[in-house]
């Protein structure tokens, strides 16, 4: 059949719109694409996804947020991060990240003690939060704790020989200060000797192994503050007995000896009185905390007495330690035979007990409020460490972030977002060995037999015409 002239010029034509069409299809799609963008997570247990209480906290944060990560040029880690922080800047675009090599800024690196696994700085609206490992808990964490804004006073009693939160000495508790002074949090350090009571707008008191004992007076005032509900952070030493009265009122008892740990020699610590953790006990300051812990010269505590607290074990030593009363030199050994007593062993609870109007403590104006909202649970912490806040020890692995969620958690800012970890679901196939020969023999030698004779049969048929 012959087709005309014209014909052909009208099929030219409908191909001609037909591709223009086309063309100006694509263009359109590729404009839409670029301007606006749609995603879809199909995994099963949505791991390429926020979670609704992280996006929930975005939506709380209208200013930029902005994320400093020092890093070495680990290209690996470092796309694993950006994938993380990509999931929020999704959700909110004026977040931003930033890596920076540690080797680069070694003045930086010493500002912030920048350890070799590198740090993360999350800032927003001129607070910040450090941290040592990322993930989508500890970085929403992260998020909720520097939008927080309100200023909180905690008292640091002196006149003892305590450690001070504004001292510069290696035992002082300084460069922990400076921590709570940037997270808008007010570390007051008061001598009872001239103070008539407790300051009222004091969120919690701390008690940091006094090496005198207290006055009868001040000793009063600090148990009516326990007596009317108020907040405590207690740390003691090995063979300090000067606040043995106020655990006597908690319900505990330090035991003799120092605390010896012969899995630190693990670790590169060859004296034993260092006490490791590693392996945290469930409570809300430990929440998806995962680094270790360092403890110089920790003295092991006992719950002797059942009182109106409940206490929770928050601390506890390996099971290869135990309880030295002898001098820490040379080899030691456990003696069975004496005082010291083997571990696991506890060194630091956790305490609380509700509160009443008859045993709440309470102030004037707005903390009165917060009180009634807040304080309805006494919280109490003892530590028979007071060396691991110090400025010598504080920047040993995760202290301070242990420290900081000590303080949290007893000024009642413990609102910790408990994000479960999403597995990557197993991509493992287990056959049983005849599936795997049907498999096998199916792929190997079926299939191509099979497309063997369809092309034979093919070009037989094609042959005979």
């Amino acid at each position: 059949m012959k087709i005309s002239a014209h014909k052909h010029r009208q099929i030219r034509l409908k191909n001609g719109l037909f591709t223009l069409v086309l063309i100006c299809l694509l263009g359109t799609l590729a404009w839409l694409s670029a301007r606006y963008s749609t995603e879809t997570d199909i995994t099963r247990n949505a791991g390429n996804s926020l979670s609704a209480a992280s996006k929930k906290l975005l939506d709380s944060l209208p200013d930029n947020i902005v994320i400093t990560a020092y890093i070495k040029k680990d290209t690996a880690l470092r796309s694993q991060i950006s994938q993380l922080v990509t999931r929020y800047k999704r959700h909110k675009s004026n977040l931003s990240l930033t890596f920076i090599n540690p080797d680069s800024q070694p003045e930086k690196t010493r500002e912030l003690n920048i350890e070799a696994a590198g740090l993360f700085l999350v800032e927003y609206q001129g607070r910040t939060e450090k941290l040592n490992f990322i993930d989508e808990s500890s970085l929403t964490n992260a998020l909720l704790q520097v939008a927080n804004a309100d200023e909180r006073w905690v008292t640091f009693l002196s006149g003892h020989g305590e450690r001070t939160p504004d001292g510069i000495a290696n035992f002082d508790l300084g460069q922990f200060g400076k921590e709570l002074e940037r997270r808008k949090i007010k570390a007051l350090a008061s001598n009872l000797a001239t103070l008539p009571a407790i300051p009222d707008n004091s969120a919690l008191l701390v008690l940091s192994a006094p090496a005198v004992p207290f006055l009868s007076g001040e000793l009063d005032l600090v148990k009516r503050h326990i007596q009317q509900g108020g907040n405590l952070l207690l740390m003691t030493d090995p063979g300090n007995h000067k606040l043995d009265d106020l655990l006597k009122i908690l319900g505990l008892r330090q035991l003799p000896g120092t605390l010896v740990d012969s899995k630190s020699k693990l670790y590169g610590i060859n004296d034993p009185s260092f006490v490791l953790a590693s392996d945290y006990l469930p409570h809300p300051i430990t929440q998806g905390f995962q680094t270790i812990t360092v403890y110089p010269v920790t003295s092991a505590l006992l719950n002797v007495e059942e009182t109106d607290f409940q206490p929770v074990e928050l601390l506890k030593s390996a099971a290869q330690s135990w309880t030295e009363t002898g001098p820490i030199e040379g080899k030691i050994v456990f003696d069975a035979d004496g005082e010291e007593k083997q571990g696991p062993l506890v060194f630091a609870y956790a305490l609380t007990r509700k509160l009443d109007a008859t045993n709440s403590k309470t102030g004037s104006g707005q903390d009165s409020a917060k009180t009634s909202t807040k304080s309805a649970e006494q919280r109490i912490v003892v530590v028979g460490d007071g060396d691991f806040l110090s400025n010598a020890y504080l920047g040993n692995v995760g202290n301070m972030d242990i420290g900081l969620r000590m303080i949290n958690w007893l000024i009642h800012d413990d609102r910790f977002i408990n994000i479960p970890t999403k597995i990557t679901t197993d991509k493992s196939l287990q056959l049983s060995p005849i599936a795997i020969g049907i498999i096998g023999f199916g792929f190997l030698i079926a299939i191509p037999l099979l497309l063997l004779g369809t092309g034979v049969y093919i070009w037989r048929k094609r042959k005979q015409r």
